[in-house]
C-alpha cells in the first residue's frame, strides 16, 4: 500500500489521505441516496444480503444484546439489518451531520434503542472491551490504511463478547489494490483483505459475495471473523 510507505513525506501523505475522505463526505447529503452513492436502487438488495449473512451468526449462535455499527452514516444498515435483531445499538461515524440526521429523523422509534453515538474517525476509536455481540463495518474499512485497519481489528477483537463476530462488508478489487484519490478509499483484492485480518490475529469464519448487484459495480464481499 503506497499510503503506508514510510519516507520523508509519509506524515503529510498520511494526513492528506484522511483529510480527503473527511472533505469528500462534507458534500455527501444525509440521505439514502447519499449513503449509496447514487446507487439507491440496490439498497434493499444489499440489506437483504446482509440480513441473510447475519443470520449465520445471530440468535442461537451469538448473543443479541448489543451491536456496533462502524461508519454508520445515517443508519441505513442499522435500521435495515441490525435494529431488528439486537436489543441495543451503538453507532459511530466521523460526520456529525449524518449522526444528527440518524437520531433526529431517519431512525424514527429505533433511536430509543441507541445507547451511544460516537463522533470519531475509526482509526482513532478505541471500543470498550467485551461489549459487543456484532461489530459491523460496511464501506468503511476501505477508508483505512492497511496498518490502521489491522490495528482497529485488533482492538475490535478485544471488544467482542463471547461468540461475538466482526463483519466487514466492502468493495473488493478483482486484482491488486486501487486507491481512489477523490474519497481516499482503497479497494483491496479479497486475498489482501484476508491477509490483513489474519495478521490482526483474527480467525475468518465465513466469506460470501453479495449477489444481485449490476456487473458494472465493483464486487462486494462479506467477511465474518472473530
Amino acid at each position: 500500500n503506497p499510503i503506508c510507505r514510510k519516507n520523508k513525506s509519509w506524515k503529510f501523505r498520511y494526513k492528506q489521505f484522511y483529510y480527503r475522505a473527511q472533505n469528500f463526505y462534507k458534500d455527501v447529503p444525509a440521505s439514502e441516496e447519499g449513503m449509496m452513492g447514487d446507487f439507491v436502487e440496490i439498497s434493499e438488495i444489499d440489506l437483504e444480503g446482509s440480513r441473510q449473512f447475519l443470520k449465520k451468526f445471530g440468535p442461537g449462535k451469538a448473543g443479541t444484546k448489543r451491536a456496533l455499527d462502524c461508519g454508520c452514516g445515517i443508519g441505513r444498515v442499522s435500521k435495515g439489518v441490525l435494529f431488528p435483531v439486537f436489543e441495543s445499538m451503538e453507532m459511530l461515524d466521523m460526520m456529525e451531520e449524518f449522526i444528527l440526521h440518524a437520531h433526529e429523523c431517519y431512525l424514527g422509534d429505533y433511536a430509543d434503542q441507541v445507547e451511544a453515538y460516537y463522533l470519531y474517525n475509526l482509526q482513532e476509536f478505541i471500543p470498550p472491551t467485551k461489549r459487543y455481540d456484532v461489530i459491523w463495518l460496511q464501506w468503511v474499512a476501505c477508508h483505512l490504511t492497511d496498518k490502521d485497519l489491522m490495528k482497529f481489528l485488533m482492538r475490535a477483537k478485544q471488544s467482542l463478547r463471547p461468540n461475538g463476530v466482526i463483519i466487514i462488508k466492502d468493495n473488493m478489487a478483482r486484482q491488486g489494490c486501487k486507491l481512489d484519490p477523490i474519497d481516499s478509499s482503497i479497494i483491496r483484492q479479497l486475498d489482501i483483505m484476508k491477509n490483513i485480518i489474519q495478521t490482526a490475529g483474527l480467525t475468518i469464519l465465513d466469506v460470501e459475495k453479495q449477489e444481485g448487484f449490476p456487473e458494472a459495480i465493483v464486487p462486494v464481499w462479506m467477511i465474518a471473523m472473530r
